[in-house]
């Protein structure tokens, strides 16, 4: 893969931030429900956003032309898979979670052929497969015979879907509708997608709050969590995800997203005091010769 050093720092920045979502949001689930605490992080977020992106929403912006589009954007992106996450987080584990969503590079090889009628590489679909097997080697606890018994707990099902999101989002950030998309002002274009993913939000804490199932705990914890969630996970990381993608395109950005297994374990070790067990080492083994192999497909970026 011909990409630059600055590319791998994007994607690479972006995974670490996430992996701390991860960790953050295993604290978090605890004092708010995982749809009213998506909804404050995204609600802020665009709050903050807005004093620089505030001419997306002129009647003559853009984005109402491809309202559709962003739409559906901001439900693959900020409005389901960050709920989906924080859902499996309340019966799963970061290091489980962020594993499972390894799958992710497999998923984008399947909705590229499927959708966007793109050929993988061999080496890719090799190295998605590899990294597939570092995922069943955490679902099973590193004992294979529990294959034949298996019973995924909520969380990792949740997270299954979530990663399936997850890819579809990149391969539409990877195809912008519009040839003038990618030079619109960084600020405006997040906000476009973090305004729509907002009211998606909005709509599923509702439901949330129907069911009976909101919940939300005031502490100064919670708040300087909720202030890295807003600043690192969503601010910085899809800023950075965005033009990793737009680098070096869908497929094998989302073979970056395997770093995050790799840095939950460390900050897992660091902040909850859960250090990672064998079966997570063999894991990672698995899921980096994945990566190894697959950046090593020449190609241009898109």
């Amino acid at each position: 893969m011909r990409a630059s050093a600055l590319t791998f720092f994007y994607l690479t920045t972006a995974a670490l931030m996430w992996a701390g979502n991860a960790i953050v949001g295993k604290i978090l689930v605890q004092s708010s429900s995982p749809v009213l605490l998506n909804t404050i992080r995204w609600g802020v977020t665009a709050l903050l956003l807005l004093p620089f992106a505030w001419r997306i929403l002129m009647p003559r912006s853009p984005l109402w032309t491809h309202r559709k589009r962003f739409l559906l954007l901001s439900l693959f992106g900020v409005g389901s898979y960050n709920v989906l996450l924080y859902l499996a987080l309340q019966s799963s584990t970061p290091i489980n979670v962020t594993l499972i969503g390894a799958s992710m590079p497999i998923w984008a090889i399947v909705i590229g052929a499927v959708v966007y009628h793109e050929r993988a590489q061999i080496r890719q679909i090799a190295g998605a497969l590899i990294s597939m097997v570092g995922v069943a080697v955490v679902i099973v606890r590193g004992d294979f015979e529990r294959l034949i018994e298996i019973e995924f707990v909520a969380g990792d099902l949740w997270m299954v879907l979530a990663t399936i999101l997850w890819g579809a989002y990149s391969w539409m950030l990877a195809h912008p509708k519009q040839s003038t998309e990618r030079s619109w002002p960084w600020a405006e274009f997040l906000f476009a997608q973090v305004g729509f993913g907002f009211c998606w939000s909005l709509v599923f804490a509702q439901t949330e709050y129907l069911l009976g199932l909101n919940y939300f705990t005031w502490n100064w914890q919670t708040l300087a969590m909720i202030g890295y969630v807003i600043i690192g996970p969503s601010l910085i990381a899809y800023r950075c995800w965005g033009l990793g993608v737009n680098q070096a395109g869908a497929t094998v950005a989302t073979f970056f997203t395997n770093l995050i297994p790799v840095f939950t374990a460390i900050l897992s070790t660091l902040l909850l005091q859960k250090p990672p067990e064998l079966y997570h080492g063999v894991a990672f083994a698995f899921i980096l010769c994945g990566i190894v192999l697959s950046l090593s497909v020449p190609r241009r970026l898109t």
